[in-house]
């Protein structure tokens, strides 16, 4: 039986599912599942930051966030198939189907990605199947194609509108290489008014509510993520994917440009690469275009390696690529706290993160999976002592949709008051019930509290030392007498970052 039959075909996508399977709790709830699981409360065509797709599978799957990880343990083995197809689609046999799935299984970006529930693991799974259907489409398959690139790429971008920029790349590819025949087929247009039909709800939802999308991107890129110059955004390259799959990468784009008919992939990669490097962003947004990018580094890997030395040359790649597991403990929690600290240590890895915050001992993807159930458990505390009367009008207020979130998430569980917040759609949803009596207030000064109320007093103080810094010993206020009604105060407590 050969390798691209089954079930040789579905080895590695399954072993690595089985790894994610047995390690799918980590050190805990991640702060953005927290956020994903209120926003599948509030199911919309949008929200402030991103699309609704994430939201409606959490209403699906959730809310048990063990399970939602296992939604994205499924999309990193869908991955890992598809890039290997991919492979094939490309003009590769065995190895080259081989390393795709390799340098896509060993890759430290998304060993982190599929580790949590996320968009972004869904974003990749998506850039999988378009990179899929668009190797077929330039070799010559049937133009209808272009209406299942279509409709993948409407569902991608009501999940993350990334995807829009590897379709403007795309596009951009075909005419800088000629590739007019295909715009003179009704098909590729056809796919393009679909992707724009399954779009539009979203788009008239940020319409309908000014956009706020835009105002959050801003915020985010002024004030929250850490600037890095063109080369720098560059140079990162070699964290989410380690030199091996670096070197893999840039040997699947030159392969990409000497291939006549897969250039314009070629283009679209450049494309989504000179974007994100002359703007903010963090390096990791670019982890998608790898699943174009290793499958064309397996055919060129195994193009570069035949002859007289091709299988030394061969198992030396493969060991390469393995070589990036070192990495892994890095990436994905496999060790505990204070293994991990000792193991980064040892590699002489530091914990600096993509945005401007102050670091504890782990990285911010780490510390962000600590602390959240024992915070839902102070203001619990808080809460319970309470005069009946006091608790029963009593709210929760969270600095941001991670505090919020936690304290809903674990609302039932702890018999928990509502949470609002002023953070991202949190704000959009509104004070609901909060009459602003009483108020649990998660964090800030006291001082900047009295302002607003006529007594403060503090409850308990919440401890997390793995936690992000800033979400570490914590006071948990009892705030009554709110000086101003709600409805008033909540206009100008709105914060998209």
């Amino acid at each position: 039986m050969k390798w691209g039959q089954a079930p040789f075909r579905w080895a590695i996508p399954v072993a690595a599912f089985a790894l994610f399977a047995t390690t799918v709790h980590g050190y805990g709830v991640f702060r953005d599942e927290l956020y994903y699981v209120a926003c599948a409360r509030h199911l919309d065509w949008g929200y402030v930051d991103h699309p609704p797709l994430v939201a409606l599978i959490a209403a699906i799957f959730g809310p048990s966030w063990v399970v939602l990880r296992l939604v994205s343990a499924l999309a990193f083995a869908g991955t890992i198939l598809l890039v290997g197809d991919t492979a094939r689609e490309m003009g590769g046999g065995t190895f080259a189907r081989i390393t795709a799935q390799l340098l896509t299984a060993t890759a430290p970006v998304y060993l982190s990605l599929f580790s949590i529930y996320s968009m972004n693991a869904i974003d990749v799974l998506v850039w999988a199947a378009l990179a899929r259907i668009a190797a077929r489409l330039l070799n010559g398959g049937d133009p209808r194609w272009w209406m299942a690139f279509g409709a993948v790429a409407g569902v991608g971008l009501q999940n993350k509108v990334d995807v829009g920029l590897l379709g403007a790349g795309l596009v951009l590819g075909l005419l800088v290489s000629r590739r007019f025949d295909l715009f003179r087929t009704r098909w590729i247009w056809i796919g393009g008014a679909i992707a724009a039909l399954l779009f539009a709800p979203h788009i008239l939802w940020q319409a309908a509510h000014g956009f706020p999308t835009r105002e959050f991107i801003q915020r985010a890129q002024e004030h929250k993520i850490a600037r890095l110059s063109a080369l720098g955004f560059l140079g990162a390259q070699l964290v989410p994917v380690g030199p091996p799959g670096c070197l893999a990468a840039i040997a699947g784009l030159v392969w990409l440009f000497r291939s006549r008919s897969l250039r314009p992939l070629g283009w679209a990669v450049v494309t989504v690469l000179v974007v994100l490097a002359s703007s903010v962003s963090k390096p990791y947004y670019f982890s998608p275009a790898y699943t174009i990018l290793f499958p064309a580094a397996g055919v060129a890997i195994a193009s570069w390696t035949r002859g007289r030395f091709g299988v030394p040359l061969r198992i030396l790649a493969v060991v390469l690529i393995a070589t990036v597991l070192v990495a892994a403990p890095l990436a994905k929690p496999l060790l505990s706290e204070d293994r991990y600290v000792a193991y980064a240590a040892t590699l002489g890895i530091g914990t600096r993160g993509d945005e401007n915050h102050r670091m504890g001992r782990l990285p911010q993807f780490f510390a962000d999976m600590h602390g959240w159930r024992e915070m839902a458990e102070a203001v619990a505390k808080v809460a319970a002592a309470l005069p009946p009367e006091d608790r029963a009008r009593a709210c929760v207020y969270g600095q941001n949709y991670g505090e919020a979130g936690a304290v809903d998430y674990y609302r039932r569980e702890l018999d928990l008051p509502p949470a609002i917040s002023g953070h991202n759609s949190y704000w959009m949803w509104g004070p609901g019930s909060c009459t602003g009596e009483v108020i649990l207030i998660i964090g800030g000064r006291r001082e900047d509290h009295m302002r607003h109320f006529t007594s403060v007093e503090p409850g308990v103080v919440h401890h997390a030392a793995d936690a992000m810094p800033y979400e570490n010993d914590l006071t948990i206020w009892v705030a009554r007498g709110l000086t101003v009604p709600v409805k008033d105060v909540w206009p100008g407590d709105r914060h998209y970052d």
